[in-house]
């Protein structure tokens, strides 16, 4: 058995906030940065968290990103699940593309965002972080480097 194997995943639910252009386009997309006293400290990713007992990943992505933005969710779409294995923990991503938001943005953990595109411009990028953004390569013909390393 390997050690992910052994090692129950922890389910995080995580949200890629994305503006939409006149047209409907998908746009730039938030990332936020983590902050001190945190593992990975200062590394850029799609902001959210760990579920509570008995919360589904929508309630968990609504409570997260009032908790550490300030703002109210519209419609969360579930999009993908991807477990990465972190030294410190299994997670398992759930992420979900959120369109439609209220309220004024506030580092509430003290961390930093960041609009981005491709290639995104913010170093270092969580590692969990790097499948999202092949994905968005891949759903918007982007080709090329996705981050700078």
């Amino acid at each position: 058995m390997t050690t992910a194997e052994a090692r129950t995943p922890v389910d995080v639910a995580v949200g890629v906030l994305i503006e939409r252009s006149p047209t409907g386009q998908e746009g730039r997309f938030l990332l936020t940065s983590r902050p001190a006293g945190k593992v990975y400290a200062g590394h850029w990713e799609f902001p959210g968290g760990k579920l509570e007992a008995d919360e589904s990943v929508e309630q968990a992505l609504r409570r997260e990103l009032l908790e550490e933005l300030g703002i109210e969710i519209g419609p969360v779409h579930p999009w993908r699940i991807e477990v990465v294995d972190y030294p410190h923990a299994l997670v398992r991503l759930h992420f979900c593309k959120v369109y439609d938001w209220r309220g004024e943005f506030q580092m509430l953990e003290r961390q930093a965002m960041a609009w981005q595109q491709l290639p995104v411009e913010v170093v270092p990028v969580l590692p969990g972080t790097i499948p999202v953004l092949q994905w968005f390569a891949a759903e918007r013909g982007f080709a090329g480097p996705t981050h700078r390393t």
